[in-house]
């Protein structure tokens, strides 16, 4: 009995010496103190923060591409020449989604050849030039060529930025930083409604907007540049000392060991075996591939970019001011997913899809009930405006957000960025045709 004791108190004496014994960074990250237990449990989620904002600036550029035709189309069409005709308007937009098609067929393949922060750097290229082309046009053909160049490098970045920011995520706070790329993209649009304000009034405007959306791409290759590579890519490639001296930069050196164990149980073998096409279409990976392009393909059948790309049309006939419409949109998205970001690792992933296709639902009911012979004066514009706002707030929530996430999560890290880039090929061609179709 008196051993036991004995064992008892030294094994007790161990653990507190072993305590003292932390460096001073581990301190700082709060691995030390009254700390110790949770903070071993779980790495210090500052490290990865600034990697992570670094990576959303794509979002951002996503969002802000999206949104930026919205108030310039008209004048860009008066000045460009060719006012009324709706083809060529319509072009201006579907050119950018034939060139994000283009983009993310070939993601996969450039996130795993060159890395992923080589991947960003590389997107960032075009959307410089594509901007740059688009704010220097004088005829409609310079623009759809800056428009699909802008394309090709908004198809590349959102499955890249899904692919880094999950594999340089602590896993307890993967989801709300998940959430990160649809809050960037929600500021993107509403940054690009509010510098698209003066458009109507101010001659050229439009020019401006485009060459605004050249910083941020700049930002994004330059401060790539001091962000941690993917270990998991590393890791892939053979690298296992990079691979370990980022997850230092990421983690912290407590736990260096134990994302390396993880990171040998989960990808051993990756870096040996090539991803063959047959697998993901009819092989023993097609059934999650289909499941992730079947969550893309719902959350564009929704038909939220309509309401991005028609906005301004959709609440003019309601009889509210084109700007005010706009921002009410964009403040209502942003709001939707900060909720999310706070929610998505407290109710996971199935709960918020759950709700937020059940809120869409409800919305839809509100436009349905609007467009009817139910009802009529002031009330049909309540229904209608609540409606869209219910819509985009319930999108923002869950269908937004989740499925970029949960994609990254389902599949197996061999074939995870090829995966990726086929199911967002799905997700561009059906944004296309929503779009032709609104």
């Amino acid at each position: 009995m008196r051993g036991r004791q004995r064992e008892i108190i030294n094994g007790t004496y161990k653990r507190a010496s072993s305590k003292d014994r932390l460096t001073a960074q581990d301190r700082e990250d709060g691995l030390g103190g009254n700390d110790i237990g949770k903070g071993s449990g779980n790495p210090p989620w500052i490290r990865s923060l600034p990697h992570v904002i670094v990576a959303a600036l794509s979002s951002f550029l996503f969002g802000y591409h999206l949104g930026v035709v919205n108030d310039t189309l008209e004048s860009i069409s008066v000045d460009l020449g060719f006012h009324g005709d709706t083809m060529a308007e319509g072009l201006v937009v579907s050119t950018c989604l034939g060139g994000a098609f283009f983009g993310s067929t070939i993601s996969g393949w450039i996130a795993d050849g060159i890395g992923r922060r080589r991947s960003f750097q590389l997107c960032a290229i075009p959307m410089i030039i594509g901007a740059s082309m688009s704010a220097t046009a004088d005829g409609l053909g310079g623009m759809l060529l800056g428009r699909f160049l802008v394309g090709t490098g908004m198809g590349v970045s959102p499955p890249v930025a899904a692919l880094y920011i999950t594999e340089v995520s602590p896993a307890f706070v993967r989801g709300t930083y998940g959430s990160f790329t649809q809050i960037a993209t929600c500021l993107g649009l509403i940054c690009s409604f509010f510098i698209g304000i003066p458009a109507k009034d101010v001659s050229r405007w439009w020019r401006v907007c485009f060459w605004v959306s050249t910083v941020p791409a700049a930002l994004l290759a330059l401060l790539m540049e001091f962000c941690a590579e993917s270990p998991h890519w590393l890791f892939k490639r053979g690298r296992s000392a990079d691979a370990e001296a980022e997850f230092a930069k990421l983690l912290g050196g407590l736990h260096v060991k134990s994302s390396m164990a993880e990171l040998s149980k989960t990808d051993r073998g990756d870096e040996v075996d090539g991803v063959k096409l047959s697998e993901l279409f009819y092989g023993r990976h097609s059934r999650v591939v289909f499941i992730g392009s079947a969550l893309l393909a719902l959350q564009q059948f929704s038909g939220i970019n309509a309401v991005f790309y028609f906005s301004s049309t959709v609440f003019k006939s309601a009889g509210v001011p084109p700007d005010i419409a706009n921002m009410s949109v964009g403040v209502v998205n942003l709001s939707g997913s900060i909720v999310a970001m706070i929610l998505m690792d407290k109710l996971g992933r199935k709960a918020l899809l759950l709700g937020s296709f059940m809120g869409m639902a409800m919305s839809m009911g509100m436009q349905a009930v609007a467009g009817s012979s139910l009802v009529s004066g002031s009330p049909v514009v309540y229904l209608s405006v609540g409606g869209v706002l219910l819509f985009v707030l319930s999108f923002a929530m869950g269908v937004g957000p989740v499925p970029g996430l949960l994609l990254s999560e389902i599949f197996p890290g061999r074939i995870r960025a090829k995966a990726m880039a086929i199911c967002m090929a799905v997700h561009w061609v059906i944004n296309f045709f929503v779009g032709k179709s609104s």
